[in-house]
């Protein structure tokens, strides 16, 4: 390609790239601007009416919140944030005020109140104009009677004592701009610490000294300045996309990354497919394919170890009865976590279907969906897929031959302890409570497809493109569940998930796994391969520059077989996530071959490496 093809196509791909960040920072307010006036709206932030300590918010799972704006102008930036830790409904508050009462069509602020019935928790924005109207103080006063709720304030201080017989926890910011706007909001759920007190008496309500400081508990998004990085370090990573893309490795992708505890790079590149319809977006949904094993199996696994429910020296036989009679009886759990257990990699899938196994419509005899038009009759897994697992030859063992057999026979032991089938029991035990909104198997149950970035057209068997259905075969047949395979989920869910796991099991101030258990699970296991337990690990092989070549070797993670990868690398706090879907519309080995993911990863340490 000629380079100046090759810079026009940068320029626009860098153009259109701006469009679809995590956190669009408007100018002046970038890189080292962002992170001075940062500094300047934390120095005039404080938390007062906290005794009750709802500020950060906990339990996020059981909340249902509403954000009401009224003339904050920077809501949009606001609640945007507010977004990245829960699912939080905007609501603006001047279509109950904009009409007098009386006129035709005209709402009142005890109409919202009736219309926000079903939130338990309401974040209201506040401005100097908003306080001018005595029905919002009204309002607030008659909803914290029966609801949670939250004042953000932005504002001089005459607003502020406006607001001296509010009882309920108010942020409030002298300081009015976007990054403002920013921060209040994440001090909210805690990706900030509130520091600061009042420095003066402003009435007998709000007096010097008063305020209530609270800690970091949950991701902050930023900018890559502060994290000591410049932002012009990272540049190389959207070069680097733009070549897999023209190049047809993949349609498009999704890069994030996590340094100390700080979102400072989320984008998104390119399209759902190549007829170039649908653009990603950073909140897009992925198939995560393998990176089910450690991001549902191996959590659940990692917790029911702590619970002491699973010996990881304890074998398949103890766990599950109808192994005993098989050559799986006598399997370590830890052999099924290290690959090293014999298993073959997998079991054939669609080739010994018969036609009377399958039916294009669903019903009592078929009610397991693989795709549109495509239902597997009744207990075809136990008739059939689990006998095959069940008597499949051991030929390896000892040695490390990867499979995902080994991850289904951990479903089904997870599934046993729990008595709960694994994506209830993840889901439930994990992605609600720490604030994940689209991690989960079976996505089309919560989301429509265009949220869904597409896999293969599958031409063969499923004869559909696989858009929100699992590109896996076995865990199509599955249903859609696997110990393996399965799991979808967007980047910033995966930043929580993994950040809690960098935090060393701990995430918005719930140990959800011990700390000793994930040093355990995430080191070196094995005296033939790489792997620690459910995690891949950095390669001490030099030449093979895995998952890159400037990781360190505490560097754990795993990748997976639609173009994902996750890492983490503790010595220098750092998630690194890549999303793509490289499969389609069919597989190609373009993305590996091009060391897209690996290159991209090199860039980011040789950014922090710089500004050390």
């Amino acid at each position: 390609m000629r380079k100046s093809n090759w810079r026009f196509y940068t320029l626009i791909l860098s153009g259109f790239v701006l469009f679809n960040s995590a956190c669009a920072q408007y100018p002046p307010f970038t890189g080292r601007a962002y992170v001075e006036e940062e500094k300047l709206v934390e120095k005039s932030t404080v938390l007062l009416n906290n005794a009750a300590y709802l500020i950060p918010l906990q339990n996020l799972d059981q909340l249902k919140i509403a954000s009401i704006n009224f003339s904050n102008q920077h809501a949009a930036g606001f609640d945007s944030l507010l977004n990245k830790y829960s699912k939080v409904t905007s609501v603006n508050g001047n279509d109950y005020t904009k009409l007098p009462a009386g006129q035709a069509g005209a709402k009142s602020l005890d109409d919202l109140s009736f219309d926000l019935k079903l939130y338990n928790t309401l974040i209201i924005q506040l401005t100097d104009v908003d306080l001018d109207n005595p029905s919002i103080i009204d309002f607030i006063n008659f909803n914290q009677k029966v609801k949670n709720v939250v004042i953000a304030l932005f504002g001089s201080s005459n607003t502020l004592v406006k607001l001296n017989n509010v009882s309920v926890p108010i942020i409030w910011c002298q300081r009015v701009s976007p990054v403002s706007a920013f921060f209040s909001a994440q001090a909210i759920f805690g990706g900030v610490a509130i520091t600061q007190k009042l420095n003066r008496s402003l009435s007998l309500t709000y007096r010097a000294n008063m305020g209530f400081t609270t800690d970091k508990i949950r991701l902050q998004y930023t900018v890559p300045e502060d994290a000591g990085i410049n932002s012009n370090d990272l540049l190389g990573i959207d070069n680097i996309a733009a070549e897999a893309i023209l190049n047809q490795a993949t349609p498009g992708c999704v890069v994030l990354l996590a340094k100390d505890g700080k979102v400072i790079f989320n984008k998104a590149y390119g399209y759902h497919t190549y007829d170039k319809r649908i653009p990603d977006k950073v909140t897009d949904i992925f198939d995560l394919a393998s990176l089910t094993k450690v991001s549902a199996t191996t959590m659940e696994t990692m917790q029911l170890y702590d619970e002491g429910k699973l010996n990881l020296e304890a074998t398949v036989g103890d766990y599950l009865a109808v192994a005993r009679k098989t050559n799986k009886n006598n399997i370590r759990i830890r052999e099924i976590l290290e690959h090293q257990a014999g298993l073959i990699p997998d079991i054939p899938t669609f080739e010994p279907i018969n036609p009377a196994d399958h039916s294009p419509d669903s019903s009592a005899n078929y009610p397991t969906k693989v795709n549109d038009k495509y239902y597997l009759r009744k207990d075809y897994f136990k008739d059939v897929m689990w006998p095959e697992m069940l008597n499949s030859p051991l030929k390896t063992r000892g040695q490390y031959v990867y499979s995902d057999l080994g991850l289904c026979f951990m479903q089904q032991v997870i599934e046993t302890l729990t008595s709960t089938t694994e994506n209830t029991y993840v889901q439930e035990q994990f992605y609600n409570p720490l604030g994940m909104q689209t991690a989960g198997f079976l996505p089309l149950n919560r989301f429509t497809p265009d949220r869904i970035v597409p896999t293969e057209d599958e031409e063969v068997y499923r004869h559909a493109l696989l858009d929100g259905y699992v590109h896996d075969p076995t865990a199509a047949l599955m249903g859609g569940v696997a110990g393996h395979a399965g799991l979808f989920a967007d980047a910033n869910d995966l930043a929580i998930l993994y950040q809690m796991m960098l935090n060393r099991g701990s995430y918005g101030g719930v140990q959800y796994i011990k700390a000793e258990t994930v040093d355990l699970f995430t080191s070196k296991q094995s005296d033939v391969s790489r792997r620690g337990l459910g995690f891949d690990r950095w390669d001490p092989i030099v030449d093979h520059r895995y998952p890159s070549q400037l990781a360190s070797p505490q560097t754990y993670g795993h990748t997976g077989f639609t173009g994902t990868c996750v890492w983490v690398d503790p010595k220098y706090n750092l998630v690194y996530i890549f999303l793509s879907n490289r499969v389609n519309p069919a597989v190609s080995n373009k993305l590996g071959n091009l060391n897209t993911r690996p290159r991209i990863q090199d860039v980011v340490y040789q950014a922090i490496q710089k500004g050390m």
